[in-house]
């Protein structure tokens, strides 16, 4: 299949504005559209002969590609998410929310009993039920990939969590803008993204969480997120280089005056 068939934006070697800063964004590498993250348990599709060119920002350094701009949610649904998904994220479906749940019920259980909590881009709702059954007050699923969850709740929220889902999105400030929409002031967002290492310079194209099968489109610097954040007023603080916090203001009764300060 070629990209024209995909109905794939096509490449310009022109430079672009930064989706995130509107900094000059030249063509940075290329990689096959079948390539997966380079996990252990990764399913290694043959390649499919359709080239995916990313782009870097000059200035803040976020790496992304605008071959799928174009594409509508049946689009992605038919080409990364999905029956061939779970081959190349066999985590997404049980693993890794329940994980997630046990991380934030772990931090959170004290607040429990008054918190009302989004899961903005969650999927099966693995994540909330496991919030819900361990005694949250309110943890609801948003997700406009599925159905079921389409319908996104009325209302703010003390705590937002998204994770694993700013890499996937074609337009990053929207999204971002979509989650600011439902944060309660005070209150937070905690996501995850895995940003650029240290040495991104010497791994480029070959770092393993580059992969467009996986529907990683939007690769973050730690700049990039902070001003991508910084459009909508908040702060974000990295508590480690995939999970982070996003805020107006914290409520003092989370006792996270130390993340406050470090905040950019």
């Amino acid at each position: 299949m070629f990209s024209t068939q995909l109905g794939l934006r096509p490449v310009s070697t022109t430079a672009v504005s930064c989706k995130i800063c509107d900094g000059p964004s030249n063509l940075y590498g290329v990689v096959d559209m079948n390539r997966p993250c380079q996990t252990h348990h990764a399913h290694r599709a043959p390649l499919s002969g359709v080239p995916i060119y990313y782009r870097r920002c000059a200035a803040c350094g976020f790496l992304f590609t605008d071959a799928f701009d174009d594409w509508s949610v049946d689009q992605f649904k038919a080409h990364i998410y999905n029956d061939g998904y779970v081959a190349v994220d066999p985590d997404y479906q049980v693993t890794r929310p329940t994980a997630n749940a046990g991380a934030v019920a772990r931090f959170w259980a004290p607040h429990k009993a008054g918190m009302r909590v989004l899961d903005f881009g969650g999927g099966n709702d693995v994540f909330c039920a496991s919030l819900r059954a361990s005694g949250f007050q309110q943890a609801v699923t948003y997700d406009p990939m599925v159905p079921e969850h389409a319908a996104r709740p009325d209302g703010k929220f003390d705590l937002v969590t998204c994770f694993e889902t700013l890499e996937h999105v074609p337009d990053p400030l929207a999204t971002i803008g979509k989650i600011a929409e439902c944060v309660a002031d005070p209150g937070a967002v905690f996501y995850s993204t895995l940003t650029q290492p240290d040495d991104f310079h010497a791994q480029g194209m070959s770092w393993w969480y580059i992969g467009p099968r996986n529907g990683h489109i939007s690769i973050f610097t730690k700049e990039a997120l902070a001003a991508a954040w910084a459009r909508y007023g908040f702060k974000t603080a990295a508590l480690s280089p995939g999970s982070h916090l996003a805020f107006r203001n914290l409520p003092a009764h989370w006792g996270l005056t130390e993340v406050q300060s470090a905040a950019a």
